[in-house]
């Protein structure tokens, strides 16, 4: 009983791995709100690509929970049912009868997994809004440039959270036989993903600020170059070791200003017009080469034409056809293991 990304992501993770999934749409309003989010380009006809993203392998019903035929068929879907994901304010669970009080009557064993929106404020938790209110737009982009994260981000977060608790309540299950209500909200998935960064305030007072691909305690890391065919990359250096590493494989000497990860940072300028000047004088095919034998950290900046064609992703992509649209997505279980076929 949840639409949009962050809840419908929970069960597809549980479909994706076999599990009956039941999603519960408005009949009334027309399903899923995403159902209509396409791209300018995009066909009319079926459920839109943000809708496939997200809705994989699941048995839909559209329902009208305010009449009690609506309300009856939950109750048997329910009845037997594993897990109960519901993104319904309270006041609307009450009134439409799907609480967990209501649902876990029949049904000890029940996990009832709730998604909120904020902590303590009663207001519209879209993705860009908890960005906005949980600091990840002002530490995104460059000065005066601000951006957002370019996929839903937070709801990623909290379907990840929902997942671990799911399956926690489902272990306490097994050993003792009852179930579990358990409940997250965005905001609290969002602060628990700000890791490093509100640690560097929490601990030293620093208030991230805007700086593109840059990390704000090491360097270079995140610095972007442009190689003599017009590619570029970026470093990921983050020991002594690899950056005495980069300066051989560049034919560069150590400058006093330089030897020290805390002196890189002061000098980040000058450091970046250091190395800048032998990398664009390399192609990336050479570059490659001479950074990966010598073991430094390195990526090139690739489009996602590229990166969806790379074997990696082609190894991930799943294809159903849904409502009568053939669908593509990306699977969102990147593990690999025995159990899956148990």
């Amino acid at each position: 009983m949840a639409s949009v990304l962050a809840g419908p992501s929970v069960g597809m993770f549980f479909s994706e791995l076999g599990a009956t999934v039941v999603k519960i749409e408005n009949k009334i309003t027309g399903g899923d709100v995403t159902r209509n989010w396409r791209t300018t380009k995009e066909a009319s006809e079926g459920p839109s690509a943000y809708y496939s993203a997200i809705n994989f392998k699941k048995e839909i019903l559209f329902l009208d929970l305010t009449t009690e035929d609506g309300k009856q068929k939950i109750r048997e879907i329910v009845q037997d049912a594993d897990i109960v994901l519901s993104n319904y304010s309270r006041r609307v669970a009450e009134k439409l009868g799907v609480t967990y009080e209501a649902l876990s009557a029949n049904n000890g064993a029940l996990i009832f997994l709730q998604l909120d929106g904020f902590e303590t404020q009663n207001k519209q938790a879209y993705d860009v809004v908890l960005q906005a209110e949980t600091g990840w737009i002002s530490m995104t982009g460059s000065t005066g440039n601000p951006a957002k994260l370019p996929v839903a981000l937070i709801d990623v977060i909290a379907g990840h959270q929902l997942k671990e608790a799911a399956l926690l309540a489902l272990l306490k299950r097994e050993r003792t036989g009852k179930g579990s209500f358990v409940s997250c909200n965005l905001e609290r998935a969002s602060l628990s993903a700000l890791a490093n960064q509100a640690t560097n305030y929490l601990m030293n007072g620093e208030v991230a600020k805007p700086i593109g691909t840059l990390h704000p305690n090491i360097a270079p890391y995140g610095d972007a170059f442009n190689t003599s065919d017009s590619k570029t990359l970026v470093l990921a250096v983050g020991s002594e070791a690899h950056f005495s590493r980069l300066l051989e494989s560049l034919n560069l000497d150590m400058r006093p200003e330089f030897e020290t990860n805390s002196k890189r940072l002061a000098n980040r300028t000058d450091l970046q017009a250091y190395l800048s000047q032998p990398i664009a004088k390399l192609r990336a095919e050479e570059l490659e080469s001479i950074l990966s034998k010598n073991e430094i950290p390195f990526g090139f900046v690739r489009d996602l034409k590229e990166v969806l064609e790379s074997r990696a992703a082609q190894d991930m992509i799943l294809e159903e056809t849904t409502e009568g649209r053939e669908t593509k997505r990306l699977s969102g279980n990147a593990f690999n293991s025995d159990f899956l076929n148990f």
